[in-house]
């Protein structure tokens, strides 16, 4: 590779690859997007373990990628993915690499159904109580439809979600209850992916 700096050692891509559904190669590519989401010159060309876990860009960071910019779970899922946030808290403490590069797993197209509708629960899961209630629902279809329906319009909606999917009828849809909804949405892997 005659003078190019490594951008990670081999033991930190094999880690890497172990931990995903990623080759080198598009964990190197991932790594440019992510280096590219930041203003120039914050994050190196190179990293340590050590900066990988915490070198921080702003969420508002993720904005910039095509696949979320549009897209209402945002938010969310930038809260699902870092582990250092303060619930309590609205500030935007960000996501460091490896963060993002298990979000980008997640959201590949090699990740199991499994994995995805592990994390489509709990993006959904808004009060994080492992269940989807009616509260859940009801922000769940307020940012899908981002205006379009009225509050009773939106509530007719979860109401019918429940009567539908809560097989136990506790009023909530438990882990295995959203699994089965899930697996019968045909376009539910077509949507949860972001390429790389």
């Amino acid at each position: 590779m005659g003078n190019t700096v490594p951008t990670f050692s081999e033991e930190q891509l094999e880690d890497y690859q172990d931990c995903t559904f990623f080759t080198r190669k598009e964990i190197l590519r991932i790594y440019k997007r992510f280096r590219e989401m930041g203003e120039p010159g914050m994050v190196p060309h190179s990293m340590t373990p050590q900066e990988a876990a915490n070198l921080r860009l702003p969420l508002s960071c993720l904005a910039r990628l095509p696949e979320l910019k549009e897209n209402p779970f945002r938010e969310r899922i930038s809260e699902v993915f870092t582990k250092y946030r303060d619930p309590g808290l609205p500030s935007d403490e960000g996501i460091c690499f490896e963060e993002f590069l298990e979000m980008m797993s997640v959201f590949s197209e090699q990740a199991p159904r499994d994995l995805k509708v592990f994390y489509a629960f709990k993006i959904y899961d808004f009060d994080e109580d492992g269940v989807l209630g009616f509260g859940d629902l009801e922000r769940t279809c307020k940012q899908l439809v981002q205006g379009g329906l009225t509050a009773e319009e939106v509530a007719t909606v979860c109401r019918k979600v429940l009567e539908e999917s809560d097989v136990d009828g506790d009023g909530a849809l438990s882990y295995l209850e959203f699994e089965h909804v899930i697996t019968r949405a045909s376009d539910f892997l077509a949507t949860f992916h972001i390429r790389i």
